[in-house]
């Protein structure tokens, strides 16, 4: 076995402990393997597929609220809450307050690679179109200076791209066409209290935001996941990680 396979296995060992046999999605190891191969794997000893809860995680309340998410399912999300209050402290409006809340959520709970993107069209249904569109192009703005709000290119994609690192053209033709939008300011907020949002000494709690979300995030009664809405398979992803179907 390679080393990816040896890592399933070993995935695979530990989730003997259970009573159901969890696959993991193509997503969890695309990029590590030859997708052209097909994936390994181990013997399921006639147990069945996980279908539902994992027991390995914690359980979801039957309609699950946005701080639900946030409790149960993202992970740490210090980040997120920082920039949220800092754009509270200087007085941004509540629109700006909760993009800033919601802009990472994707790297927290679902994917990397597009995140700006991902958690736009998460939260595209139940928020303001300014909030959304304004996640969607923080993601393209954050690698591009602005002297008018002291906006700078962060030091730390320096680190960890390299000096001679530049943006993909893609990101470069949605920076240009941000610019241009009515929303640009509301989206470049985001990056202004992303920059300085990450002081370990700072503590802020979820609840603090409890106003700003109950005004400005259309909770669903049947929760999210369960809605109906076009995004509702997505919330079920992160809700059930590992479901085999």
């Amino acid at each position: 076995m390679d080393t990816l396979q040896k890592a399933e296995a070993a995935e695979h060992a530990l989730s003997q402990e259970l009573d159901r046999i969890v696959v993991k999605s193509v997503i969890y190891t695309s990029g590590e393997r030859d997708p052209r191969e097909p994936p390994y794997r181990p013997p399921d000893q006639g147990k069945l597929y996980m279908m539902g809860d994992d027991p390995r995680l914690p359980k979801m309340p039957e309609r699950p609220t946005l701080f639900d998410f946030f409790k149960y399912r993202f992970g740490p999300s210090t980040h997120l809450l920082q920039s949220a209050r800092l754009a509270m402290k200087r007085g941004e409006n509540e629109k700006i307050v909760l993009a800033c809340l919601l802009h990472d959520i994707a790297n927290i709970g679902f994917i990397r690679g597009d995140h700006g993107y991902w958690g736009a069209q998460l939260v595209e249904p139940y928020v303001d179109p300014e909030v959304s569109w304004a996640i969607r192009h923080h993601q393209a703005l954050r690698f591009f200076a602005d002297e008018s709000v002291g906006y700078e290119y962060p030091k730390q994609y320096v680190k960890l791209f390299g000096p001679d690192y530049k943006p993909e053209p893609y990101i470069q033709a949605a920076y240009r066409e941000a610019r241009k939008h009515k929303w640009y300011m509301t989206s470049r907020l985001i990056t202004v209290n992303d920059l300085y949002a990450f002081d370990p000494a700072v503590r802020v709690e979820l609840e603090e935001f409890t106003d700003v979300v109950g005004r400005n995030f259309k909770q669903p009664k049947e929760g999210l996941g369960f809605d109906g809405s076009p995004t509702a398979h997505m919330w079920r992803t992160i809700i059930w990680p590992t479901k085999y179907l």
